[in-house]
């Protein structure tokens, strides 16, 4: 049974009377940072540019394997491209994760942001009830329209390392939300939860699982599992799509699949199929022949390089 009290959600046994309440970082970092988790270090920060930008940074400093860093307000958040997110301050989820996956094959990199969303969904079905898939690549669609709720930005960074960016929106009004874009929150989606500091625990503890898992079979999407996992919670799959390729160049036809190496599989109206590793991605309504679902574009490629000096 859900229950609420004034100004916030009770869930995972934390009450709160206030309607945005900071993290706890004693808290967190009891649950998630060795011996009793698997990261290293996990911050919190009441105002940042960049989660990925501050980390990025860090990695020059030696910073370790499974370093987290989380912005209560992020100013100058990135999207994919050239675009920018940011959100009220505490009204969502804003971190990084630092990740050095030595061993792994650096062309089996790209496989992170895609692993990131399958955790991300995971943990948000299960903390926050509500329905939850992933647009190709890795963008969070939850409720009942299948809204966007979340994005996620990887970036390689100084060829050694991999910064995996998160925003999540939580308790977001309506009228909070950029307009036209198709944006939800998990309150406008009356998610049994909104208290952000079980969803980043558990968002962090898929993040781990899968990570290690996919790390102990040196990166290898499909014999870790990692590629059918994804499949099964793409809810582009099986979708008319529009995609703008580089130069401007138009894709149209069906997604059938995901390949081995992460890349949307699209049969197009001749009955060739292209796999495609970057471009705007729209999902079609059948209503609309061509049109594209929503004005929000999809996902400019899967992972950027950013080489500190």
């Amino acid at each position: 049974m859900r229950m609420r009290v004034a100004g916030g959600v009770a869930c995972g046994g934390v009450w709160s009377d206030l309607d945005r309440p900071p993290l706890r970082v004693w808290s967190l970092r009891r649950g998630l940072v060795a011996p009793a988790g698997d990261y290293a270090a996990v911050d919190v920060v009441a105002e940042t540019g960049s989660t990925n930008g501050d980390l990025a940074v860090a990695v020059r400093g030696g910073a370790p394997d499974r370093t987290v860093l989380v912005a209560e307000h992020q100013s100058a958040g990135r999207g994919r491209g050239a675009r920018t997110w940011e959100a009220p301050p505490r009204a969502g989820l804003c971190f990084s994760v630092l990740l050095r996956p030595a061993g792994v094959p650096s062309a089996r990199w790209s496989w992170l942001p895609l692993l990131a969303g399958v955790a991300l969904a995971d943990a948000v079905r299960t903390t926050a009830e509500v329905d939850a898939a992933l647009k190709w690549p890795n963008d969070l669609l939850v409720g009942p329209a299948m809204r966007k709720c979340a994005g996620i930005l990887a970036e390689v960074v100084n060829g050694g390392a991999v910064v995996v960016g998160v925003g999540l929106n939580v308790s977001q009004r309506a009228d909070e939300l950029p307009p036209g874009v198709g944006a939800t929150s998990l309150a406008v989606e009356d998610a049994a939860c909104v208290d952000r500091d079980p969803l980043l625990r558990a968002a962090l503890r898929e993040l781990s699982t899968m990570e290690r898992r996919w790390r102990d079979h040196n990166g290898d999407a499909v014999a870790s599992g990692l590629r059918e996992e994804y499949r099964r919670r793409c809810a582009t799959l099986g979708q008319r799509v529009r995609v703008r390729l580089a130069r401007d160049e138009l894709l149209a036809g069906q997604a059938i699949d995901v390949d081995g190496d992460g890349r949307l599989v699209v049969r197009d109206d001749a009955g060739a199929e292209h796999a495609v590793s970057a471009g705007d991605v729209w999902h079609v309504r059948p209503d609309t022949p061509g049109g594209p679902s929503a004005p929000d574009p999809g996902t400019r490629g899967r992972i950027t390089r950013h080489e500190s000096t």
